[in-house]
C-alpha cells in the first residue's frame, strides 16, 4: 500500500502542477514569493522528479539540475526580479538584448537590469517548462540564501569570501582558484571535486556560448535575489499577457506553420501524391537517401558493407548532403511562424540516378504520379505536437473548394526515456497514455520487433506521454512499468500527436487505413541514477538506433 500511495500523491503532484499553471495564465500574475508561487513550488517537491535527485536535500544544493536548468534558461534568469512571458512580439527591431539558451529552442530578451521577456511560441508545454525550471531555481536559491546570513542576520564569512572573489576582476587561476572552489563548496554544501567540476562545467559552457555568468556570479545573483525578497526590494514576480493566453488557446502558430507547408506542396502540385508526414531530426531521413549518393565514389565504397558507419560519418556533413539533395527533389523549408518547427519536402519521384546504400531496400520503380512524397518536420515540444498536427491535417480552401493532402502514413520516430531497457534500445508504442490526466489511445502500429535486426533490442508496448522532462517521478513511472498497464517508456508527444490524428479520422480529413508509425530510442532511464536527462546526451550513442529506426519506415514507405 506504501508503494501505492507514493505513486498516488506523485501524480496529484503533477495535475496540481498543471492546474496551477493553467489558473496562473488565465490570472495573468503572480508573486512567486506568494501563495501561488509557494503552491507550486509545493507541488514540485512532493513530485520530487527523478531529474533534480537532491531538489529536497536542504543542506546541498542540486548541481546536475542547476546544469540542466541553466543551459535551458536564458543568460542572466538568476538577476531578474520581473520576468514576462508573451507571444511573438516585434521585439526584433528593438535595442534589447536577444537570448537564445543553449539547449532549448526558445527566444527571450532583457528587457532591463532585472526584466527577462519569454517569447512563448510552442504552446502549453513550454510554459510548463518554464515555470518548473523557475521553480527549481527559486528552491535552490533559497538554499543558497540559507548559508549567506547567520543566526544573528550578519553575512557569513563564506558569503563575505565569495563576494571579494568577485570584486576583483583578473582570472582566477592555481591556488586562488582553489581556494575560491573550496569555499564555494561550503555554501553549496558539496565537495571540493563536484563544485569544480560545476564550475568546470559552467566556464565551459560559457567559453562556447556565452550562455552563462559563470557558477560564482550564479551562486552569488540567487542569494541576493532571495535577500532582496526579504527586504522586500526585489520580490520575483510573474506576468503573462492578454495574448499569450489568446495565442495558446487559438493555435495561431500551428495555423501559420501548416499554412506555409500546405501552400508549398500545393505550389509544386505534389498536393495529390501520396503524402507521408514523418516527425524527426532533420538529417535522418535527409542522409539515408542522399548520403551515400552524395560521397565520392571512393568514399561511397569504403561504406559499402557499413550502413551505420556512413551515418554516422555523415553527422558534420550535412552541407554536402543537402547541396546534392536540393538538385534531386528536396526542398528545405525553415520555419517563419514562430512554431519553431523547420521541415523538409522529398520528392521520391526525383530520385532516378540516386543511388541508395545496399542496406536499404526500396522500390523506386513506380509511375511518378503514384511516387511517395515525404514531408519531415523537426520535432514539436509537448502538447505543441497536437496543435501543429492537427491544424497540417485540416484541409485547405483554395478558389472556394476544400482541398484535403493524400496522407497515406504518419510516422513519429524520436527519442525518449525508457521504464524496461537501457540506453539506446528500441520502442516501439501500442498505445499513448497521458500522465496526469484520464486519456489514453490505443493504435495499430505498422512497425514491430521482427522489421528490427534480431541484435536489436526492441520493446513494444504503452509508452507514456508525460507532461513534461522536469516532472517525472520515480513511484508514477514504476507504477506504469510495473503494475498491468506494463508501459515500455515515456515521451512527451506521442499522446498529443494520436490525439490529432483520431480527430482527423473521426471528421474524415484523412482515411481510417492511414498507416501509424512510432519508433523511439532510448536516450535516457529516469528510473537508473545517473542516467536521467540531466546527465547528458548520448552524442554518438545515438547513431545506431536513430537510422535503424529510419530504415525500417523508409522501407515501409518506398516498398
Amino acid at each position: 500500500m506504501e508503494e501505492i500511495s507514493k505513486s498516488l500523491k506523485g501524480r496529484i503532484a503533477i495535475r496540481t502542477f498543471k492546474i496551477i499553471a493553467d489558473a496562473l495564465l488565465l490570472r495573468g500574475h503572480y508573486k512567486v514569493s506568494g501563495p501561488s508561487g509557494q503552491n507550486l513550488e509545493n507541488a514540485l517537491r512532493a513530485l520530487s522528479p527523478e531529474i533534480y535527485g537532491q531538489m529536497n536535500d536542504p543542506r546541498t544544493i542540486d548541481l546536475q539540475g542547476l546544469h540542466y536548468v541553466l543551459d535551458r534558461l536564458p543568460r542572466g534568469i538568476e538577476q531578474c526580479s520581473r520576468i514576462v512571458l508573451t507571444a511573438q512580439e516585434d521585439l526584433e527591431t528593438t535595442s534589447f538584448q536577444k537570448i537564445v539558451p543553449p539547449k532549448r529552442r526558445r527566444v527571450s530578451y532583457r528587457v532591463g537590469e532585472s526584466e527577462m521577456c519569454f517569447v512563448v511560441t510552442r504552446g502549453l508545454s513550454e510554459l510548463y517548462d518554464i515555470l518548473t525550471h523557475l521553480t527549481f531555481l527559486r528552491i535552490e536559491a533559497k538554499k543558497v540564501a540559507l548559508q549567506m546570513r547567520d543566526v544573528d542576520g550578519n553575512p557569513t564569512e563564506a558569503w563575505r569570501e565569495l563576494e571579494r572573489t568577485l570584486e576583483q576582476e583578473d582570472e582566477l587561476a592555481g591556488t586562488r582558484l582553489d581556494h575560491a572552489i573550496w569555499n564555494l563548496s561550503i555554501l553549496l554544501g558539496t565537495t571540493f571535486h563536484e563544485a569544480k567540476d560545476s564550475y568546470e562545467y559552467f566556464l565551459s559552457s560559457r567559453r562556447e556560448g556565452q550562455s552563462n555568468n559563470g557558477l560564482l556570479r550564479i551562486i552569488l545573483d540567487l542569494g541576493k535575489l532571495i535577500d532582496g525578497e526579504r527586504n522586500r526590494s526585489h520580490e520575483l514576480a510573474m506576468y503573462f499577457t492578454p495574448i499569450l493566453g489568446y495565442v495558446i488557446l487559438n493555435q495561431i502558430y500551428g495555423k501559420k506553420w501548416a499554412t506555409r507547408i500546405k501552400n508549398k506542396l500545393f505550389d509544386l502540385g505534389l498536393q495529390n501524391r501520396p503524402i507521408h508526414i514523418i516527425s524527426a531530426n532533420l538529417h535522418s531521413i535527409l542522409n539515408t537517401i542522399y548520403g551515400y549518393s552524395a560521397l565520392p565514389s571512393g568514399e561511397r565504397e569504403h561504406y559499402r558493407n557499413d550502413f551505420c558507419g556512413l551515418m554516422g560519418a555523415l553527422r558534420h556533413r550535412n552541407g554536402l548532403v543537402q547541396q546534392y539533395a536540393s538538385e534531386r527533389g528536396f526542398h528545405a523549408l525553415p520555419d517563419e511562424s514562430g512554431a519553431q518547427i523547420d521541415c523538409q519536402i522529398i520528392d521520391t519521384a526525383r530520385l532516378e540516378g540516386v543511388e541508395l546504400h545496399p542496406d536499404i531496400r526500396v522500390n523506386l520503380s513506380q509511375a511518378a504520379d503514384c511516387m511517395p512524397v515525404i514531408l519531415v518536420m523537426d520535432y514539436a515540444f509537448g502538447v505543441q505536437a497536437f496543435e501543429v498536427m492537427d491544424e497540417l491535417l485540416d484541409p485547405m480552401e483554395l478558389d472556394g473548394i476544400e482541398r484535403k493532402l493524400a496522407v497515406s502514413s504518419i510516422s513519429v520516430m524520436g527519442k525518449a526515456g525508457t521504464l524496461s531497457g537501457k540506453k539506446g534500445d528500441i520502442m516501439l508504442a501500442t498505445a499513448h497514455v497521458m500522465e496526469g490526466m484520464p486519456h489514453n489511445y490505443i493504435l495499430e502500429n505498422d512497425l514491430a520487433r521482427e522489421d528490427f535486426a534480431a541484435d536489436a533490442d526492441v520493446h513494444v508496448g504503452p509508452i507514456i506521454t508525460v507532461l513534461g522532462t522536469s516532472l517525472q517521478n520515480r513511484d508514477v513511472l514504476e507504477r506504469f512499468q510495473k503494475t498491468s498497464w506494463r508501459a515500455v517508456g515515456l515521451e512527451m508527444e506521442g499522446g498529443h500527436y494520436q490525439q490529432a490524428i483520431n480527430a482527423a479520422i473521426i471528421r474524415e480529413h484523412i482515411p481510417k487505413d492511414v498507416k501509424v508509425r512510432y519508433a523511439y530510442y532510448a536516450s535516457d532511464n529516469p528510473l537508473m541514477s545517473g542516467e536521467t536527462l540531466a546527465s547528458g546526451s548520448m552524442g554518438a550513442a545515438g547513431v545506431k538506433p536513430t537510422y535503424m529506426i529510419t530504415k525500417v519506415i523508409l522501407e515501409k514507405i518506398l516498398t
